[in-house]
């Protein structure tokens, strides 16, 4: 292993809204796969992932810090996708198509008619979208992002479609934001919890991994070697406080998603 550079390995998680499809990524799985989480050492304060959808995922929010540590003993969750893949008619769901207040939205939920509320855009390979907390936000059928969030895994389920799964309501209502909001945004994004910027290699040279702490490389696309070691699509690599420049040597035109705190 190379000094300050790391493989991360893989968790792989089951969900109702998964796919036995992650190539190329990874191997493909026999249950239905939705998450695979690379995790930092120690108390990371950054958790990134890759997610494929077969399935729309609940309508959801995330609590903010203050909220989280409150009520929860941990960080908040303030998140951003980034699109590897979309079939067509893709979307994503972020915030309200008008502004609407609590007890609309508790009527909506009585009559099953959530859906109608939320702003819906379409989503395509290569969009970007950031997600602070407190945004009402779902991600639609059909898709392969990553994602890179606070390490925190707190979800309040808002509607599921009458799937038969725990709704988190009381605290759920009471962190979300109830106005439009346009969240598609361009890389590099800078916000007080992460930075994430694209970094695309095609010859041979030499990167710093760029500024701040726990930084990482995830693999989007291309294979080659990292100081030596063999790199491969659907790798993430983090890059400690002490590691020196990275001589990249891709054998393919290579992309990666570079986040750091």
């Amino acid at each position: 292993m190379a000094r300050g550079l790391t493989r991360v390995e893989p968790s792989f998680h089951e969900r109702i809204w998964g796919t036995t499809t992650l190539s190329p990524w990874f191997p493909d799985p026999e249950r239905r796969t939705g998450e695979v989480w690379f995790r930092g050492g120690g108390d990371a304060s950054l958790l990134a992932k890759f997610i494929f959808t077969s399935a729309n995922l609940s309508v959801q929010v995330h609590p903010s810090d203050d909220f989280a540590r409150q009520h929860e003993n941990c960080r908040g969750k303030t998140e951003m996708w980034h699109v590897l893949e979309a079939e067509p008619g893709a979307v994503v769901a972020m915030g309200f198509r008008d502004r609407i207040n609590r007890e609309q939205f508790e009527a909506a939920l009585a009559e099953r008619r959530v859906e109608d509320l939320l702003q819906w855009v379409p989503a395509q390979a290569g969009d970007t979208f950031f997600i602070p907390a407190g945004t009402v936000h779902a991600i639609g059928a059909g898709l392969t992002l990553c994602e890179i969030q606070q390490n925190s895994d707190v979800t309040y389920r808002l509607y599921d479609y009458g799937r038969p799964r725990e709704l988190h309501l009381d605290k759920g209502l009471a962190v979300s934001h109830w106005e439009p909001y346009d969240g598609k945004v361009n890389l590099p994004i800078r916000c007080a919890h992460f930075s994430v910027g694209l970094v695309l290699v095609s010859d041979n040279q030499a990167l710093d991994g760029g500024p701040g702490r726990e930084r990482m490389w995830m693999v989007l696309e291309g294979s080659g070697e990292l100081n030596g070691q063999a790199y491969r699509k659907g790798e993430l690599w983090r890059l400690d406080d002490d590691c020196p420049p990275v001589r990249v040597e891709p054998a393919e035109p290579t992309r990666f998603l570079a986040a750091s705190t």
